[in-house]
């Protein structure tokens, strides 16, 4: 199974706009609220500590969120179900945000993590190489999440990107050398390109050809199981 990252971000909003209701509004029921809402997230954790399933963060953007797609046809989902048919049984967060940078993702990682992973899938940099980015910013980015996760203990996959080649030879390979480079610095578990086998392929992608369609996204899916297998420490059945 996995857990919308939506669902959270709307609690979260919520109760961000009860804590800024003026003094005096509504006292009584912001206190009921605000009760229920520690206790939600209490039982919410011990459920994750009571389970023997791997727990895993999707981080990344739409290609993660699933722009485009149901949620059932996203790649949190996608995965899920083809590391069942693996007989590896995981809860997945799906983490993504449409639209979003390294940048973004750093801002947000600390708060991500409000519970115990067994492994944090990175997928990200696609919309810094849109955006032309510099490279060496990218590679601070990621470098410090990285870092962060490695700090908490939490086994890591980082998926690389590849630059659009109109940005020229140097930008592109600047860019793409950071997800190895990263994956040598820190000896985390990597996947070379995640959009290996559909990048470039109309039939596996949605009219505006940057974004997987449910096919494109069951063969990234289906690709990286061996990798997610091999990072959990599960073995191949």
């Amino acid at each position: 199974m996995f857990v919308p990252f939506q669902a959270r971000v709307e609690e979260r909003a919520q109760a961000r706009h009860r804590a800024l209701r003026p003094y005096g509004e509504d006292r009584p029921r912001f206190n009921v609220l605000l009760v229920l809402t520690l206790l939600c997230s209490i039982l919410h954790t011990a459920a994750w500590a009571a389970s023997d399933q791997p727990r895993i963060l999707a981080l990344g953007d739409s290609l993660t969120a699933g722009y485009g797609l149901s949620q059932s046809e996203a790649f949190p989902a996608q995965l899920t179900r083809k590391l069942q048919a693996a007989k590896v049984t995981v809860n997945i967060v799906n983490a993504g945000v449409s639209g979003d940078t390294t940048s973004g993702a750093l801002q947000r990682i600390d708060w991500l993590m409000d519970g115990p992973y067994d492994l944090v899938i990175i997928e990200l940099g696609a919309n810094d190489a849109l955006r032309a980015v510099d490279p060496a910013l990218t590679k601070q980015n990621l470098d410090r999440i990285v870092t962060k996760l490695k700090a908490l203990g939490i086994p890591i996959l980082l998926a690389g990107m590849k630059a659009p080649r109109n940005l020229g030879p140097d930008y592109a390979l600047q860019f793409d050398r950071i997800f190895p480079n990263l994956a040598q610095k820190h000896s985390v578990h990597f996947y070379p390109f995640f959009l290996d086998g559909i990048a470039a392929k109309p039939a596996f992608n949605q009219a505006d050809g940057m974004h997987p369609n449910a096919k494109g996204v069951a063969i990234i899916a289906e690709r990286m199981v061996p990798f997610i297998i091999n990072a959990l420490g599960k073995e191949p059945q």
